[in-house]
């Protein structure tokens, strides 16, 4: 599920490594970083990075920014203006834009295919909110959560990426198929040939300790 370089720990993808900034063993979630903005161009849904996961305690959120288009097909009752978040280093007020700053709350509800240039932005964040009740998203953080409490009596989670459309994410699906792994990090150029995996194997025997106490 991780690998771990240079005392640098990255979640594995099939399309490749994202940085991870944190793990908390609390409410067992890792965040996949997101230090700044990024262009449209190279946009890797939070869906995607988390399907096949349980569901992390508050929603993974995107932020767009720099569009000019609001509506769309499958998309138009989740997105919604945010008018108080500052964009790559520049208020909103000052972009002369239609829409200068645009949330969809939970990234689950949308649909797999979307992709900013949709709405023809050019830039995207992928944050979540520190509480259910930052509904301004000024509280937010930077990244994704992705939920590693997975208790041992659910069904095979690999048994999503055997279904032609099943809920089957990159990050499961390196996981359950190691040879659609890539090992290169995706903002350097250069690929890790070598590594330690181990968080995985690590979190199986953590629930499965915790659920034989209870």
């Amino acid at each position: 599920m991780t690998r771990c370089k240079s005392q640098k720990l990255y979640f594995r993808t099939s399309l490749g490594l994202f940085p991870i900034s944190s793990i908390d063993y609390t409410s067992k979630t890792l965040t996949v970083s997101h230090t700044s903005c990024s262009s449209s161009e190279h946009f890797v849904s939070p869906a995607l990075l988390s399907a096949g996961f349980p569901s992390p305690p508050q929603p993974n959120s995107l932020l767009l920014f720099n569009c000019s288009h609001k509506t769309h097909p499958t998309a138009a009752s989740f997105i919604h203006n945010c008018t108080r978040f500052h964009m790559c280093g520049e208020a909103a007020s000052e972009v002369q834009l239609p829409f200068s700053c645009l949330v969809v709350k939970d990234i689950e509800k949308l649909d797999p295919g979307f992709h900013p240039k949709d709405l023809s932005c050019s830039g995207y964040r992928r944050v979540y909110r520190r509480s259910l009740s930052e509904e301004d998203y000024e509280g937010v953080d930077l990244g994704t959560r992705i939920s590693f409490d997975i208790p041992d009596h659910v069904p095979d989670m690999c048994n999503e990426c055997k279904k032609p459309n099943g809920n089957c994410g990159v990050g499961l699906k390196c996981i359950c198929h190691a040879k659609d792994c890539k090992d290169k990090v995706l903002s350097a150029a250069t690929s890790l040939d070598t590594g330690i995996n181990f968080l995985f194997p690590l979190l199986s025997i953590i629930v499965q300790m915790n659920f034989r106490m209870i």
